[in-house]
């Protein structure tokens, strides 16, 4: 049957009269894994999403350890997903900020910088070739390329052999 367009208005007359719409809501844990199912979360970071829906910090509590508890949620996950993400256009320094930021255990942020090192130079290299291209005397577009380079978190080493066009493999 259609409703005419007087019993759509009424309808809603009605719903704003008796305080809107009645939302279903959503279990703490349904919640927690919606959010994980978009992506690797960090357990601060999900316990920060979680905390404005919750009655009390042990209902949160709870809600993260089952999740850990069925391996939904894992820090070496979220620490693996969070550098393969990121490492393309960031460096070192940079991805250990956003690590410890989310909290994530010393031995599993020195386990991804040991990987990452080996490629720092190469990664920053194609940043910087991205961005700028060409090597510069102008003393102002050679302090905007270092400055563009420390501020994705690249080695002041690796920056200045960059800007001074040295290859890769060359020493230092």
């Amino acid at each position: 049957m259609v409703k005419s367009t007087l019993q759509r208005l009424e309808d809603q007359v009605k719903e704003i009269e008796s305080g809107g719409r009645t939302k279903k809501t959503i279990s703490l844990l349904g919640r927690a894994i919606r959010y994980l199912s978009y992506r690797e979360h960090s357990e601060t970071e999900l316990r920060r999403k979680l905390c404005p829906y919750a009655q009390s910090d042990t209902d949160v509590d709870a809600t993260i350890a089952k999740l850990i508890e069925k391996n939904y949620l894992s820090t070496e996950r979220f620490a693996e997903n969070l550098v393969t993400r990121k490492s393309k256009s960031l460096g070192i320094n940079r991805l250990v900020q956003e690590m410890r930021q989310h909290q994530v255990d010393q031995p599993t942020i020195t386990k991804h910088v040991k990987d990452l090192r080996q490629s720092e130079s190469q990664r920053a290299f194609e940043v910087w070739e991205k961005k700028f291209g060409q090597l510069t005397k102008d003393p102002k577009e050679l302090g905007k390329q270092i400055r563009f380079l420390a501020s994705r978190g690249f080695d002041q080493e690796i920056i200045y052999n960059i800007v001074r066009g040295k290859t890769l493999d060359e020493p230092s």
